[in-house]
């Protein structure tokens, strides 16, 4: 007789991660109840997990905004972006649905605590973000560096160059490109601008010099916009890390998403999802 995992290698990629969460979810279950006056929980309200499972629903933040990552077209409505489908990835190994429920950079961390099972979308790993949830492993090492017009490459290859009266740095509102600009660029003119999706345009049209924002993201622009130029892409002002917000405190659920993340970086999810991005 046939193994159908041998028919459906996935199948195979998805048993350890579905055992660990039918052993988790019915520990859960099965713990024995408190005793009076006893404040632990049962591991079932407890831990994200089981309670994703039982509603049949991930939950997902995301802006929405920040290509290569996530982006809900505004005239179909549909997502897309690697991390969109990485989640929806985790979410069939779980045998439940995504939901995706959009929010801004400045809105995010008290819409993925009120509203969300997880957050993605190219987010950043900071301490500030760290004192209120947990991270996945890190999906991507990478750091803050400019884009602007190809002619302008060498005037703004520095954050010396950029921290000059007149150069105008424009950065969207509320996320880690903006508190980059506020430290860096003092003596720089901020242009804080709301539309994440049509920023670059800004550069494009000359209503901005520059944008210091993360590497991936001025791979994918230069990619879409000639006009455009990665400035040194590989060699980042700084080190930053991306990954995927995850409830504080709720081990299970980390450990869940850690396995599953581990497994796809080395089965060519991860690669799959990222190839029609960066190619």
């Amino acid at each position: 007789m046939t193994d159908s995992s041998q028919k459906n290698p996935s199948i195979t990629r998805r048993l350890p991660l579905l055992f660990l969460c039918a052993a988790l979810f019915l520990s859960g279950c099965s713990a024995p109840a408190p005793e009076s006056g006893d404040d632990q929980k049962p591991a079932s309200d407890s831990t994200r997990l089981a309670s994703v499972i039982e509603a049949g629903t991930l939950k997902v933040c995301t802006t929405g905004d920040y290509r290569p990552f996530t982006y809900l077209d505004p005239e179909t409505g549909e997502w897309s972006g690697i991390d969109i489908t990485m989640a929806k990835d985790l979410a069939e190994s779980m045998g439940v649905e995504p939901e995706f429920i959009q929010t801004s950079w400045k809105d995010l961390m008290p819409d993925f605590l009120s509203k969300c099972d997880m957050a993605v979308g190219g987010v950043s790993i900071s301490m500030e973000r760290a004192q209120q949830a947990y991270y996945s492993e890190a999906t991507l090492d990478e750091g803050k560096t400019p884009i602007t017009l190809c002619e302008n490459v060498e005037k703004y290859d520095t954050i010396k160059e950029i921290n000059q009266p007149g150069v105008r740095s424009i950065t969207p509102i509320g996320g880690t490109n903006e508190k980059f600009a506020d430290s860096n660029y003092p003596d720089g003119e901020i242009i804080r601008f709301e539309d994440n999706n049509k920023i670059f345009d800004e550069i494009i049209a000359g209503r901005a010099d520059v944008m210091t924002t993360d590497a991936s993201e001025t791979r994918w622009v230069a990619n879409e916009h000639p006009e455009l130029c990665a400035v040194h892409p590989d060699k980042p002002f700084n080190f930053s890390q991306k990954a995927y917000l995850l409830p504080l405190g709720d081990d299970e659920f980390q450990e869940y998403v850690n396995q599953w993340l581990n497994m796809a970086k080395n089965d060519g999810t991860l690669a799959a999802a990222e190839k029609p991005w960066f190619g």
